[in-house]
């Protein structure tokens, strides 16, 4: 992108937001609600500064700074969420922090950056409903499996059974968990059938055997329905599945391995996924008994991961389903 006339790096918390503009060097802290948006554009009115020609950038915070980006949609102001891995990793050696510094920090990170970024797109409330469900839906499971393993140790080291009160506590739980599971997961299917521009893309990735509901689902919400991400190894690298080289000069020859900064919750998901492909997809069985020959089970599976990654975007910029049309040589 050109270099905006105003950068704004905006450090966001709970309650407060810091901002801090690089241009004139200043600092201010609003609170995280309509009144402090207020405040927000008066402060910049009257020190000069041009909203419509600003570009905001802020770290994902995973919710707080929902207020301030539908804010934005509604003055047109550009904005970019940058995750705060990036934003330190770029700074090199720095001392100490506060959210003030935090601002400038960001400020300066989009000021030196901005050939390199682009604004985001208006938030799709259909993916944002999709996300706090499926982020539900995690925490569901989580607990159940809490409320599974206890169960199964207090079996083991009491030797009691199902009348115990705690037995009895933990399966009361659980089978609300259940119960509740069940409603998101309606919601959820409701939420996709809803939308035409979503049900299609559903319907397209669940034609891939391997993939169920679950992976259907959290990769329409990570791609934000194949809008965010429109490459298949730029999404592979956003998972952790493309590995990376590890060796310096001659002496250093480590082997690839996949990268740690990644999205583990859909990379769990995504082994499940090619586990279930390897068993009932021919093509991909094949695939998976040639390479065990020589290669070890898991950078099979992190392989067949990468294949699925490929038939699902590939799908989608078809808009056809896929036609499994493999057949085995005799």
């Amino acid at each position: 992108m050109q270099k905006p006339q105003f950068t704004i790096g905006i450090d966001v918390s709970r309650n407060t937001l810091d901002i801090y503009c690089s241009e004139i060097k200043q600092h201010r802290r609003i609170t995280n609600d309509t009144a402090g948006f207020k405040a927000f554009s008066n402060f910049c009115r009257s020190v000069g500064i041009d909203l419509q020609q600003a570009f905001i950038v802020l770290e994902y915070t995973g919710g707080y700074e929902y207020k301030l980006l539908q804010f934005c949609e509604s003055k047109n102001i550009a904005y970019l969420r940058i995750p705060g891995l990036a934003i330190k990793r770029s700074l090199g050696i720095v001392r100490g922090k506060n959210d003030k510094v935090d601002a400038a920090r960001i400020a300066q990170y989009a000021d030196e950056k901005y050939k390199q970024l682009d604004p985001q797109k208006p938030l799709n409330k259909s993916i944002l409903r999709l996300k706090e469900l499926l982020g539900f839906r995690k925490r569901l499971v989580r607990e159940n499996a809490g409320y599974k393993s206890s169960i199964k140790e207090r079996l083991h080291m009491y030797e009691v059974n199902a009348r115990d009160y705690f037995i009895k506590t933990f399966n009361k739980k659980l089978n609300a968990n259940l119960k509740e599971i069940e409603y998101t997961e309606k919601l959820i299917s409701e939420l996709i059938h809803n939308d035409e521009a979503l049900l299609r893309n559903y319907s397209l990735l669940k034609s891939i055997k391997g993939i169920g509901n679950v992976n259907a689902w959290m990769t329409i919400a990570f791609t934000e329905n194949f809008t965010s991400f429109t490459n298949p190894r730029s999404y592979a690298v956003y998972v952790g599945v493309i590995p990376f080289d590890h060796s310096s000069g001659t002496s250093i020859k480590g082997r690839k391995r996949v990268s740690h900064i990644a999205n583990k919750e859909l990379k769990q998901e995504l082994n499940q996924a090619a586990k279930s492909a390897i068993q009932w997809d021919k093509e991909l069985r094949a695939y998976a008994d040639k390479k065990l020959l020589n290669k070890h089970y898991c950078l099979v599976l992190n392989n067949v991961k990468f294949k699925l990654i490929l038939r699902m975007f590939a799908v989608v910029k078809r808009g056809e389903k896929y036609v499994d049309s493999y057949t085995i040589a005799a």
